[in-house]
């Protein structure tokens, strides 16, 4: 037995059961710069990738909210990982602050210059993804943005064998209403290249 939720039913809020389903979300923690240089700390929930070649990362603005602004008006934007140690950061600078607030200023959080963008990236993060925007689609409330990955920088300290290493990055989810996904465990398992790489699956050569 199911429970229907109709998204055209006036009673159903689809924001708050496609958040606690479309779970765990990785968190984009987007900083931005005004045209008149003023920084933007905000966290995104609706993050993914894609494309992969060229490597192209996309995020979706619920309204049109002062991270948006910012990359329409100057074309770049850093995303951020959202770690474990920041994560009360993190939610903190999701507050609606002024656009003239600095969010990193106001929470004392520590940021540093980007390699090729001018937003700063936030020091404490261990990776960073430096973006130049590609498009962007307007979708009802929300606008979906893409962006064209111009520099990934990666902590030495999270790198094993010279790849990031899920354990030392400890990257945190958002969940519904105000849940949070921490670190999750890790099983390793070998995806199957022909369907003869299944157990029980004959070959068929």
């Amino acid at each position: 037995m199911r429970t229907v939720f109709r998204s055209d039913d006036p009673d159903v809020n689809p924001y708050r059961l496609l958040t606690a389903l479309v779970v765990p979300r990785p968190i984009a923690w987007i900083s931005t710069l005004s045209v008149d240089g003023i920084g933007n700390l905000a966290p995104h929930s609706f993050f993914s990738v894609a494309c992969a070649s060229p490597p192209i990362v996309s995020w979706t603005s619920v309204g049109h909210k002062d991270t948006l602004a910012n990359v329409l008006a100057t074309g770049e934007f850093v995303v951020n990982l959202a770690t474990l140690p920041q994560l009360d950061l993190v939610n903190d600078s999701s507050a609606a602050f002024a656009p003239d607030d600095d969010e990193a200023v106001r929470l004392g959080i520590e940021m540093e210059p980007s390699d090729t963008v001018s937003p700063p990236r936030v020091a404490g993060s261990p990776a960073s993804l430096e973006c130049r925007l590609h498009s962007t689609t307007e979708l009802g409330d929300s606008v979906l943005v893409l962006g064209d990955v111009v520099a990934i920088t990666v902590d030495e300290s999270v790198l094993v064998d010279g790849h990031p290493e899920m354990g030392l990055l400890q990257p945190v989810a958002r969940l519904g209403k105000d849940e949070w996904g921490l670190p999750p465990e890790v099983r390793a398992t070998p995806r199957p290249r022909r369907p003869s790489d299944i157990e029980g699956i004959s070959s068929d050569e």
